[in-house]
């Protein structure tokens, strides 16, 4: 199709599944709720809905084809990307699905501006959204608003490895300032810090110890509670890449304990596995 689709390893596999099957519950049990008007899939980060597997070499669908195949069917599906040409060939594996909208564009400011304000919980609106960077590309008060709503489930990637390769040094005074901002926006403040290094007695001085990548995970959940608001978030579960080394956290956060019960379960499933 005149691209190059993304090669994902095992651990993106298993992210993949664990997403399909918590979509595929969630609904079942939002179409069983005669009060429930509307219920959307939203994916911020989409791509162009097919992957490649780095393992077997064959097409892995992505989030958005899953999300269309799940019955019974959402209400509707948004599917957001930045990148002209993937959302051209999203656009070919969603034809025929007169209930997907597909954005192009960066999901910031149309989840803020567009979308989320339209899935309230007053209306008997409700969403799953797929907030899945490869980066820190996603900014806080998109994750605020989310949580403030009451009505929105997410699936979230924290993405670590960029936070140590850019941000989260030995040295932190040496880190670049447009970093640090990059950090700010995902993290809504720089109280991060506070997460990321402990002060300990140096030779002259207190120095800053870098903290290890559970810590700061938790630090997050924990602002998931109680700055954004959700008041369900399960210990995340890490993803790793060929070395054994965290990539990433996959954070699930949601406002109904139904939800959170049913992801601690799909967590535990998977968290052991081995390619």
């Amino acid at each position: 199709m005149g691209i190059k689709f993304d090669e994902i390893g095992y651990w993106s596999e298993v992210k993949l599944d664990i997403i399909k099957e918590y979509a595929t519950a969630y609904s079942t049990i939002m179409s069983r709720q005669p009060a429930i008007r509307a219920y959307y899939y939203v994916d911020a980060f989409a791509g162009a809905g097919i992957h490649i597997s780095k393992t077997t070499r064959q097409p892995v669908p992505g989030s958005p084809v899953n999300a269309l195949r799940i019955k019974p069917p959402f209400t509707a599906h948004y599917f957001i990307d930045l990148d002209g040409a993937k959302v051209d060939v999203l656009r070919r594996l969603a034809k025929g699905y007169p209930n997907a909208q597909i954005y192009e564009g960066d999901c910031n400011p149309i989840l803020r501006d567009r979308l989320l304000p339209q899935i309230r919980f007053k209306l008997y609106r409700r969403a799953l959204c797929v907030l899945d960077p490869y980066g820190l590309h996603l900014d806080w008060d998109v994750i605020y608003m989310a949580g403030q709503s009451r009505a929105v489930e997410v699936f979230l990637n924290f993405p670590v490895m960029d936070m140590n390769m850019n941000i989260l040094w030995t040295c932190p005074d040496k880190v670049d300032r447009e970093q640090i901002t990059r950090m700010n926006r995902f993290w809504g403040d720089d109280s991060w810090r506070n997460a990321a290094y402990t002060k300990t007695p140096g030779l002259w001085e207190m120095i800053d110890e870098k903290n290890p990548n559970e810590a700061v995970a938790e630090a997050f959940r924990q602002r998931l509670k109680d700055v954004a608001g959700f008041k369900y978030v399960p210990s995340p579960i890490p993803m790793r890449n060929s070395r054994g080394s965290t990539v990433y956290y996959l954070f699930f956060a949601s406002p109904n304990e139904t939800g959170a019960k049913i992801v601690r379960d799909v967590f535990t499933k998977y968290k052991d596995r081995r390619a």
